[in-house]
């Protein structure tokens, strides 16, 4: 099939056309709950979960971005059921992410819900892991390593271990599963034109993404491409992509997004 392409098509008919473990990633977001209705098109989540996990290769990775409506005042816990389901497809739940949200209005009767679970799921052990690094607060400080054993009356090894040498904190950690994004018009995306479609997701979560779970030139997918995010972060990062979507309207969108990166070509 071609790749670097949106097929403006229910994704499991672009699935369908794919040969078993043919992709190395997957980042989407799917409408879910109140929003399965979407731009007139509904999708059949547990079809969709068959079809990636045969789609995926060994050592793949799918990251599902996903949160809960609130209906009659009770979050519908859909999400939990998806991740659960992925399980029962083959899928390993290599991580429980959270996508935390900043710049939100504070309106409702409860504690604003200013996070979404980004569920990494795996195909057997992930092929690649490459972690984003950053830097520590305080670096260089010391640390007092703390042992229950250690009681009042076994001061002789109290004081040897306190001779020995304490381990530094280093300059830098790797990342932890708690990522935060600016949300909203100059936070998500600069182009203005992608907020024509109603839910976008930050590019720099899906540049994460990218950059965790894949090498350049693999083959990065989007079912539900919308806006086209992931297909212009896959084409910054070098690496090859695929997308799916219903509408016409944001098949249209993205592509005028994605103008000025498609004379860039990269071996698949």
């Amino acid at each position: 099939m071609e790749i670097n392409k949106i097929y403006n098509e229910d994704c499991l008919y672009t699935m369908a056309k794919m040969p078993d473990n043919f992709l190395d990633l997957t980042v989407t977001s799917p409408p879910y709950d109140n929003l399965r209705e979407y731009n007139g098109y509904s999708f059949d989540f547990e079809s969709i979960a068959k079809e990636l996990y045969r789609v995926t290769k060994e050592g793949g990775v799918v990251v599902w971005v996903v949160g809960d409506a609130t209906i009659k005042g009770s979050e519908t816990g859909s999400s939990f059921k998806q991740a659960l389901y992925f399980i029962q497809c083959g899928f390993r739940l290599h991580d429980t992410m959270i996508y935390k949200k900043t710049s939100l209005p504070k309106n409702h009767n409860r504690y604003e819900q200013d996070f979404e679970y980004m569920f990494v799921l795996s195909k057997g052990r992930p092929e690649v892991f490459n972690p984003i690094i950053i830097k520590t607060k305080f670096p260089e400080k010391e640390t007092a390593r703390k042992n229950s054993f250690f009681s009042k009356t076994n001061e002789i090894n109290r004081s040897a271990r306190s001779e020995k040498k304490r381990n530094p904190v280093g300059k830098t950690k790797i990342k932890g599963n708690i990522w935060s994004y600016s949300v909203g018009k100059g936070h998500s995306t600069k182009d203005a034109l992608a907020f024509k479609h109603p839910a976008i997701f930050p590019e720099q979560l899906v540049n994460d993404h990218i950059l965790s779970w894949s090498n350049e030139n693999n083959l990065v997918y989007d079912p539900f491409i919308g806006s086209g995010t992931t297909a212009k972060m896959s084409i910054l990062n070098k690496r090859n992509w695929l997308g799916s979507e219903t509408s016409k309207e944001y098949v249209e969108l993205a592509n005028k997004r994605l103008e000025p990166y498609l004379t860039q070509k990269y071996l698949f």
